[in-house]
Order: structure tokens, then C-alpha cells, then sequence
């Protein structure tokens, strides 16, 4: 018998230079790292000093300026120009500009209508906006060394530190609506050949015409979209947009607030959003999140609720509009936690199921192997000749 014996695998050696060659590297990179960090945290004495060395101070270019309410004689201790004039009425005003920078600057002065940002703050209309109410109203008075334009704008240079006062006269047409003409006067930073870089500061107008008035608000556009929870046990969320219009003369402020129901009131939900103030004739737009759990179908309204500015004066009833809404609230995963929880009992039932039938299939066989044994001792034995029979056919 020949036993085949496994042949031992080549051991691989390496040569001492190697391994000295390699030792001596890594040395090298270790010694150049450790003097890198070193380097870094203390620094020469000449990087040292080249780092705290006193830099010769540089005039700063920055512009900054200031627009204030003012009086012939300089600005006074208001915030804003505010009048309630009648119609054909006009008042006499002034605004003083103060350069606060360091270089001289020019700057383009004038009028125009109010408006609200998309960030609810006042502002003027882009540069070039001719004006069509309240601003249009004002008209800007001499100043000595100013230029003024075809447009009645006026170019006003400045040198640092120095400031101007610019007469204005505000008239009221004899046609005039009543109630609130927001405006105002801004000072917009020109560079260059009269160049405008968008930048400005102002002064707001609150110009008021005297007669009978209506204030209320309403929700216009409102639109909604459902966005269900990925968590089945947490409520989802819908989306309502709308806009805020005030259908008024004066401005106003306004309490919105959206209201969501499923039916016979179940998982009631709302959102309040307070808007800081809505111009005559103009809209806010305003973005609400509510939560709401998925009863299929919800209902609600909106609610615009109107409420005096500051120190305004309305002498009229606040009209509160309102907006129905209907929204589809689809549990979607909620259904999909009930497909997999049936799926997974019917899942868990059929396998018990076939579990049972293979093991009493098993039980079913051995039960019948054990009631007919296969006779293996009498075929054996018929397999055997018997001796005599033998001894007979030899002979």
C-alpha cells in the first residue's frame, strides 16, 4: 500500500538589505513628519513677527448712508412722514441724507409708491418704476449742486461725513380715492457714470385721503396639497397656500387662519399665521402646515381676519373674509402597513399549513412502513435450494 506524502510549500525569505533599505525609509518619513508638526506649532521667531507685524490702515470704501424725516433746519426725532390730507390738499416736507462713509458718494434721490417684498417688509418698486399713486404725488425741491433729471430725480453728491436737506412738496389730486396711498423717498447709491448698484435707504410715507373708507381682507388662490407621513402612526401634514388680498382702502394686518377637519369634525387641526400688514389693492402670500391625520377626506376654510396697524386710525368695520377647502387625505401608509401585516399572517398561515401536511405526509409514511414490513427473510430463504433436491439432481 503507497501512502502519497504532501509536498512542503516554498518559505520565501527576505534579504537583509531589504528589510534594512525599508527600516531607514519609514525613519525618514517619521523624522519629516515630526518636524512638519514642529513647524507648525511653534513657529519661528521671524514667521512670528511677520504675523503680528502692524499692516498701514487703508481708507475704508464701504458707503454707508442715512435717510431721515427732517424739518428745514435738519432731522427731527420721527421715523416716518405721515399726513391725512383732503383731496387737492398739499403739505410742504423735508428729508436730510447724511453720508456716514469715508469716501464721497453720489446718490440718486426719489420718489415712489409703496410696496411690499416677498418678505412682507415695505420697499419701492425696481429702480426705473415710474410712480402711479402716492409717489407720483411728491415733488422734490432745489438743492444746491444737485442735478436734476428729466424724471425729477436728483443727483446729489456728497463728500464723507457731509449731509444735505431736500425740500419735497406733496399734493394730493382733486380725484383722489380715499384711504391709504402708501409711498416713499429712497437715496439709491450711484457709482460711476450713473451707475445704480441697488442699494438704497428711505424714508416711508404714510399719506392718508380723507372720506368714507371700507377695510377687509380676503384669501384668494388657495391651493392645497396632502403629503402623508412615512411613519404610519404619526399624522401627515397639508400644505395650504394661499394669498392674503386686501380688498379695502387702508392698510391692515391680518390673522389668517386655516381650519381642517375630517368628517363630523374628527382630528380637528388648524395653523395661524399673523401677517404684519397688506397694502390697499395689494397680496401677501402666505404658506401654511397642517397636521392632520388620514381620515380619507377633510374639510376646513381659511380665514382672513383683519386688525388695525399700529397707530392707525380706521373708522370703518373689518371685514374677516373666508375660503372654503377640501382636501383628500389617503392613508397611503397606512394601507401599506395593512397589505404587509395581512400578507405576513397569510404568509405565517400558509407555511404553518405546509409545514403540517409535509410533517404528517412523514408521519403518514412511517405509520404504513411500519404496518407492512417487507418480508426479507422468507425471500431469502426461498432463494436457498433445499439439500435433498440437491443430492436428487446430481444424481
Amino acid at each position: 500500500m503507497h501512502r502519497t506524502r504532501t509536498a512542503d510549500l516554498p518559505r520565501t525569505s527576505r534579504p537583509a538589505g531589504a528589510t534594512v533599505l525599508l527600516t531607514a525609509l519609514v525613519a525618514a518619513l517619521l523624522a519629516a513628519l515630526l518636524a512638519a508638526l514642529v513647524a507648525v506649532a511653534w513657529p519661528t521667531a521671524a514667521t512670528a513677527a511677520a504675523e503680528v507685524a502692524p499692516t498701514p490702515a487703508q481708507p475704508d470704501d464701504t458707503v454707508t448712508w442715512t435717510v431721515q424725516p427732517a424739518t428745514a433746519e435738519g432731522p427731527d426725532d420721527r421715523i416716518s412722514l405721515r399726513h391725512v390730507l383732503d383731496p387737492g390738499a398739499s403739505v410742504a416736507e423735508h428729508v436730510t441724507i447724511t453720508n456716514l462713509g469715508e469716501t464721497a458718494a453720489t446718490f440718486a434721490v426719489y420718489a415712489g409708491d409703496g410696496v411690499l417684498s416677498d418678505s412682507g417688509y415695505f420697499d419701492l418698486p425696481p429702480t426705473g418704476t415710474p410712480p402711479r399713486d402716492g409717489g407720483s404725488w411728491v415733488a422734490l425741491g432745489t438743492v444746491e449742486g444737485a442735478q436734476a433729471q428729466e424724471d425729477g430725480t436728483l443727483l446729489v453728491s456728497l463728500d464723507a461725513g457731509a449731509a444735505v436737506t431736500v425740500p419735497l412738496t406733496i399734493t394730493v389730486p382733486a380725484d383722489a380715492r380715499p384711504g391709504d396711498h402708501p409711498a416713499g423717498v429712497v437715496a439709491e447709491l450711484v457709482a460711476g457714470d450713473d451707475l445704480r448698484l441697488a442699494a438704497r435707504n428711505g424714508v416711508r410715507l404714510h399719506l392718508r385721503v380723507t372720506g368714507d373708507i371700507e377695510a377687509g381682507l380676503a384669501p384668494t388662490d388657495v391651493t392645497t396639497r396632502w403629503e402623508p407621513s412615512w411613519n404610519p402612526f404619526a399624522p401627515g401634514t397639508v400644505h395650504v397656500s394661499y394669498r392674503v388680498e386686501n380688498t379695502g382702502d387702508v392698510r391692515l394686518a391680518a390673522r389668517a387662519v386655516t381650519t381642517l377637519a375630517g368628517p363630523f369634525g374628527v382630528a380637528a387641526a388648524e395653523d395661524r399665521t399673523e401677517v404684519r400688514e397688506v397694502l390697499p389693492g395689494q397680496q401677501v402670500l402666505v404658506e401654511a402646515a397642517v397636521p392632520v391625520w388620514p381620515v380619507v377626506r377633510v374639510t376646513g376654510h381659511v380665514d382672513t381676519r383683519p386688525w388695525v396697524v399700529g397707530e392707525d386710525v380706521v373708522d370703518a368695520a373689518l371685514r374677516t373674509g373666508s375660503a372654503q377647502v377640501t382636501v383628500w387625505t389617503v392613508p397611503w401608509t397606512q394601507l401599506a402597513l395593512l397589505v404587509l401585516v395581512v400578507g405576513g399572517v397569510l404568509g405565517v398561515r400558509w407555511w404553518r399549513r405546509r409545514s403540517a401536511a409535509t410533517l404528517q405526509a412523514r408521519i403518514d409514511a412511517a405509520v404504513a412502513a411500519a404496518r407492512d414490513p417487507e418480508p426479507v427473510g422468507s425471500q431469502q430463504a426461498g432463494d436457498r435450494l433445499h439439500p435433498e433436491a440437491g443430492r436428487r439432481h446430481g444424481e
